[in-house]
């Protein structure tokens, strides 16, 4: 009788450990993408959704690497807190892979290239081809990209105003609120694409300075998780699966 007590509490708890080991993986991992980053991310009004190049990657890295993912709109400047603090798992964003950033996030390897694009009103007709030729200006830049800091130092500038959003900073330039803005090239180009912002202008004479790699976010020292999500990357890659997205989004 002893014995049987004994394997009937053991079944038990591995009965128990199986659940629990089930509900863990069938538990969606959030995934924190900006609601204005268009093409890359952004919140479609008609479905009340985060769509874009990096939520269509993020979902087929999902499927393919066997897990579930819930897309969350997070503000680009707290994308890295919220990781850091466990209140999202990943970050699927056009976020640039930088050494500062690398400190506290692990990245999965790179997913697509671009620099800084310039814009300003369609009345400065003037082919900008690098940073010097706006010395005392005042300029725009979106708080927590890899831009901010390389604008403020350089010492070129009367002021760099620096907005939640990149939506904002072409809301201000196209009013003449601000003489410029540096943005995400790609995501610029495709705002200017839709007809908005109609007296901006994107110079496209100007040679970016700051151009950096994109890739997803986890959290730092999570390994298995990168390790599935570079896996499944690395597939998506080579089998034609990344590059048909972005050409879906125009890129």
């Amino acid at each position: 009788m002893k014995f049987k007590s004994i394997a009937a509490t053991l079944a038990t708890v591995a009965a128990l450990a199986a659940s629990v080991s089930a509900t863990a993986q069938d538990k969606a991992l959030k995934v924190g993408s900006t609601p204005t980053g268009t093409p890359f991310t952004f919140l479609d009004a008609k479905t009340n959704s985060i769509q874009g190049i990096m939520v269509d990657i993020m979902r087929d890295v999902a499927a393919d690497a066997g897990f579930k993912v819930e897309i969350e709109p997070i503000a680009f400047a707290t994308l890295i807190p919220s990781l850091t603090a466990s209140k999202i798992d990943i970050i699927a964003a056009a976020m640039y892979i930088t050494p500062p950033r690398q400190e506290v996030v692990d990245f999965s390897r790179p997913i697509y290239t671009y620099g800084e694009g310039l814009i300003v009103p369609k009345k400065d007709t003037r082919e900008y081809t690098k940073l010097e030729q706006l010395k005392g200006m005042t300029v725009g830049a979106q708080k927590g990209t890899a831009y901010v800091e390389p604008l403020q130092k350089s010492g070129l500038f009367a002021e760099v105003k620096i907005y939640d959003n990149i939506p904002a900073i072409l809301a201000d330039v196209n009013a003449g609120r601000i003489q410029a803005g540096f943005a995400d090239k790609p995501i610029v180009a495709y705002n200017l694409q839709q007809g908005a912002f109609a007296e901006t202008r994107l110079v496209k004479g100007y040679v970016s300075t700051m151009t950096g790699a994109v890739g997803i976010g986890v959290r730092k020292g999570d390994a298995a998780l990168l390790k599935r999500i570079n896996t499944s990357l690395e597939k998506m890659q080579n089998n034609g699966t990344v590059d048909k997205i972005l050409a879906k989004w125009g890129q």
